[in-house]
């Protein structure tokens, strides 16, 4: 059992709701007319992505096949073949409909994690 004593006002309500609730299922209670039950579904299918359509996300980032393969987790090789005509994957199609949808943010984001290194003297 746990102490109500050590919760916080919420973490007691909480505490209290679910107790409530797990009553109601041991006295078999209709749970949709006491409780609002929803079911939440995203609307979202992957588009699918030509040779050009994927060059031209690359190019609403402004960056070359291998940061672009680095900041989508996947080989140069991954990218030259999707911008040579393979398919790219539902989870990359997914990631590139999220870039086209505000590719502004996906820049900055860019910005914030790229590092310059320095090159090692000769």
């Amino acid at each position: 059992m746990i102490d109500k004593l050590k919760l916080s006002d919420t973490e007691r309500e909480l505490v209290e709701g679910m107790e409530e609730f797990l009553e109601d299922l041991r006295k078999d209670t209709p749970i949709p007319e006491k409780y609002t039950c929803r079911r939440v579904v995203l609307e979202l299918q992957p588009s699918t992505y030509s040779p050009a359509d994927v060059k031209a996300t690359r190019k609403l980032l402004k960056v070359s096949q291998g940061l672009f393969a680095q900041f989508l987790g996947v080989s140069v090789k991954t990218v030259r073949a999707w911008e040579g005509g393979k398919n790219p994957s539902d989870m990359a199609c997914r990631f590139m409909d999220e870039i086209q949808r505000n590719p502004e943010y996906w820049r900055e984001r860019l910005r914030e994690a790229t590092k310059v290194k320095a090159r090692p003297s000769d």
